[in-house]
């Protein structure tokens, strides 16, 4: 006779849930963001010496793919899938850094960025194995 115990869920998978749901508004915002750059490069202020190695339209490309796998990768965090702990974890780690280049041209939301970026690798690096998919 097999024995299934049920997993006990402690009040920590609240930090998942909100490493998730970060992931998933980072996001939305790098796809804003990426559209604004790519369409509207007007909408940023910088002169070119400014920018780390590309033009704002290329930085606005990589907003928008980085936005798209962060978003897409958080969905699978709130879902409980294992293997999007290490990918959001990699991708927010690459957000922090793209946000530290573009600091130069948006600094207070880049700021505001970083620090949503450390509370997410701290949610779901800490505490992600309490919010596994059975």
């Amino acid at each position: 006779m097999a024995y299934h115990h049920a997993r006990q869920v402690t009040g920590w998978v609240g930090w998942v849930w909100f490493g998730g749901m970060m992931m998933i508004l980072a996001g939305l915002f790098n796809i804003i963001t990426g559209l604004a750059a790519i369409f509207a490069e007007r909408v940023y202020v910088a002169t070119p010496s400014r920018l780390l190695l590309f033009d704002i339209s290329t930085w606005g490309w990589l907003h928008l793919i980085l936005g798209v796998l962060i978003l897409a990768t958080g969905i699978a965090v709130m879902t409980g899938q294992t293997w999007a702990r290490v990918v959001g974890a990699v991708l927010v780690m690459l957000n922090a850094l793209t946000q530290l280049t573009w600091i130069a041209v948006n600094p207070w939301w880049s700021l505001a960025v970083i620090a949503i970026d450390v509370l997410v690798l701290y949610a779901i690096i800490v505490h992600g194995r309490e919010a596994r998919a059975d």
